[in-house]
């Protein structure tokens, strides 16, 4: 995977259709939902990624 492309995020099931795409660059991190991805993304913070991320991780 290259920095800046989008990616289903290793937190999604691996069954199903309930994913969360993420592409991650220096200022932080955009997320999306796979089946609506005409809908937009949200976009996060560095600071804030890393804390979404540690608190999955817990």
């Amino acid at each position: 995977m290259k920095p800046g492309e989008w990616h289903k995020s290793s937190y999604s099931p691996t069954q199903g259709h309930d994913c969360v795409e993420v592409r991650e660059h220096e200022a932080g991190a955009d997320v999306r939902d796979t089946q609506n991805r005409e809908s937009g993304h949200l976009s996060l913070p560095a600071s804030e990624w890393a804390a979404l991320l540690a608190s999955v991780t817990r």
